[in-house]
């Protein structure tokens, strides 16, 4: 399985995190500079078009991101507090979003108050996507992702990739 990694605005993939997901596949995660390219979903989509990724994940300012890039390259996508409703910095979007692949899981934490859970679920409804999308609401969480945390959804996110592929092979 190879998976793409998008990192949150002034963020990188750790160490720990890698390792999570070196479990489940190889793993590219590009050095993204948001702030100085506000074409950073066009490049990646030309950049990525023909590489094969099996899924994407990422989060805030990278979940935002991965959300228009899955879209347009039919891919599934896990996403932790994707900055969909807004951002502090100004990109371009596809004018249309295309059907997803499946699954789409969305986790918001409750306590994040840079993206808010609310915005985000209405900005779901507003696009008529929410039946789309899993939305896993997390008490425990904030903006910035704890490894127990990353750990478990990532987890729930692959298991649910791997069964949607063995139905699919049948």
């Amino acid at each position: 399985m190879k998976m793409l990694f998008l990192h949150g605005l002034e963020s990188k993939l750790n160490d720990e995190k890698r390792a999570m997901l070196e479990k489940y596949g190889d793993v590219s995660a590009p050095d993204l500079d948001y702030s100085n390219n506000s074409s950073i979903i066009k490049t990646l989509y030309d950049k990525y078009e023909t590489e094969g990724f099996d899924a994407i994940v990422g989060s805030s300012m990278g979940g935002f991101t991965g959300f228009y890039l899955a879209s347009q390259l039919g891919i599934p996508a896990l996403l932790f507090n994707p900055a969909l409703a807004y951002r502090s910095v100004v990109q371009d979007v596809p004018q249309q979003i295309q059907p997803f692949a499946q699954p789409l899981h969305i986790v918001l934490g409750k306590l994040d108050p840079i993206v808010k859970f609310s915005d985000t679920k209405d900005f779901l409804r507003q696009y008529n996507i929410e039946h789309d999308v899993t939305v896993r609401l997390r008490d425990d969480l904030e903006h910035r992702i704890p490894a127990p945390i990353f750990e478990q959804e990532i987890e729930t996110f692959f298991q649910v990739l791997q069964k949607n592929e063995l139905e699919g092979a049948k």
